[in-house]
């Protein structure tokens, strides 16, 4: 699985928690939906924008209201055991479903296990016969700070139209022949039901997967490319994940990334050894049409001017977030928090004198962007400690 089961997921720059790993392929058939049905011409439904994820809010029946997250980049759709308990078909036959493991609280690794749900509905669109994999969500639940109940993988749209209006903050759902606004489409580069189209670096063409559950901006695997930066690539946060860490290395591009008739110049990256993915960082830009039926999508967006991507500020910490305390899983070397002889294992139990349970996503973001400084309560130990650490560019 890609996107929100293959990369980071962040509370501003410094955040990371990776919630499972990749299991993707590109020649193996995706599980499919059962039926989709409609009971208007188009759904039109409300999504909250959370740390470039677009998070929809859903209500069926007495138990919701429901959240879920779209995953574009991933091949299998996500629910927890009690979405799972409630709408599992008891007596089905269960999907062939892709192995994901996941390590659980005692060190062990397992394998999330398949469910057939009766349905889900989002709006006026209806998915029934639904196959899923059973899995606590309750880690992206304390990142986002908002009750997620399930990660809706790619294949579930393949009978849809699914337009992604990141700057609207709403997904629309058509029946699959609806009519598209006139825009210039772009192929897949595939016949496996992937979003994997070209894009340019410069004068080079790569092919990336266009992935709604990655919070980056251009996940670049440099293999035959040589791609020239303005600055990095550099050692970047940590990034935990169900099965270990990982250090990140980032930097920003020197040449322009074209994505259809866009450019985005000189983009913010994270250099990778898989593949390349644009993610939520770029695509919170645009409006976003997938087309499965035909093998295509659109990217639309009201201004004309090219996309200006911000740096990354940190403090050099990176975070496992809890309601409680938020665990540091690694300090960037030479870092403020480096600097200031932070390391890995401490607990942070308040900021700016405030505990970490009233530091939501969008709250600790804005403090990344815009604080020169910003103080961290440490726990080590039985052991508190107020540390001030700047707030540093690690990508200009």
């Amino acid at each position: 699985m890609r996107g929100i089961g293959h990369r980071s997921f962040r509370l501003g720059t410094p955040v990371l928690c990776l919630l499972l790993s990749g299991c993707i392929t590109l020649h193996r058939e995706q599980p499919r939906p059962g039926r989709t049905s409609f009971g208007a011409p188009a759904a039109e439904l409300p999504a909250q924008m959370v740390d470039n994820y677009l998070i929809l809010q859903v209500k069926w029946d007495k138990y919701g209201p429901y959240h879920f997250i779209i995953d574009t980049g991933s091949n299998v759709t996500l629910v927890t055991p009690e979405l799972a308990l409630r709408y599992g078909e008891k007596d089905a036959v269960l999907p062939d479903m892709p192995q994901v493991p996941v390590r659980s609280a005692d060190g062990r690794i397992t394998d999330l296990q398949p469910t057939l749900l009766s349905r889900i509905s989002l709006g006026e669109a209806r998915f029934s016969d639904v196959p899923a994999l059973v899995y606590d969500c309750a880690s992206l639940t304390s990142q986002l700070g908002v009750k997620i109940d399930g990660v809706l993988g790619f294949p579930l749209f393949r009978e849809t139209l699914l337009t992604l209006d990141y700057p609207r903050g709403r997904v629309r759902l058509q029946p699959s022949g609806a009519a598209v606004a006139p825009a210039s489409a772009i192929a897949f580069n595939n016949t496996e039901k992937i979003p994997l189209i070209p894009v340019r670096l410069g004068d080079r063409t790569l092919i990336a997967l266009i992935d709604s559950g990655r919070d980056e901006t251009l996940s670049l695997n440099p293999a035959g490319l040589n791609p020239r930066f303005d600055f990095g690539p550099a050692q970047g946060p940590t990034v935990s994940t169900l099965t270990g860490d990982r250090v990140e290395r980032v930097g920003r591009l020197g040449d322009t990334l074209f994505v259809g008739n866009y450019a985005v110049p000189h983009p913010v990256v994270e250099v990778i050894d898989e593949l390349s993915a644009i993610g939520g960082g770029i695509l919170k830009y645009f409006s976003v049409t997938f087309d499965q039926e035909h093998d295509r999508m659109w990217f639309q967006r009201d201004a004309t001017d090219p996309v200006a991507l911000p740096g990354r500020r940190s403090t050099g910490l990176s975070f496992s977030k809890t309601p409680a305390y938020w665990r540091i899983v690694g300090v960037i070397p030479g870092s403020p928090a480096g600097e200031a002889g932070v390391e890995p294992g401490d607990l942070v139990t308040a900021i700016n004198g405030e505990p970490v349970a009233r530091w939501d996503t969008r709250r600790y973001e804005q403090l990344m962007s815009n604080a020169e400084e910003a103080r961290f309560t440490f726990l080590t130990g039985t052991s508190k400690a107020e540390k001030r650490l700047k707030v540093a560019e690690l990508v200009p």
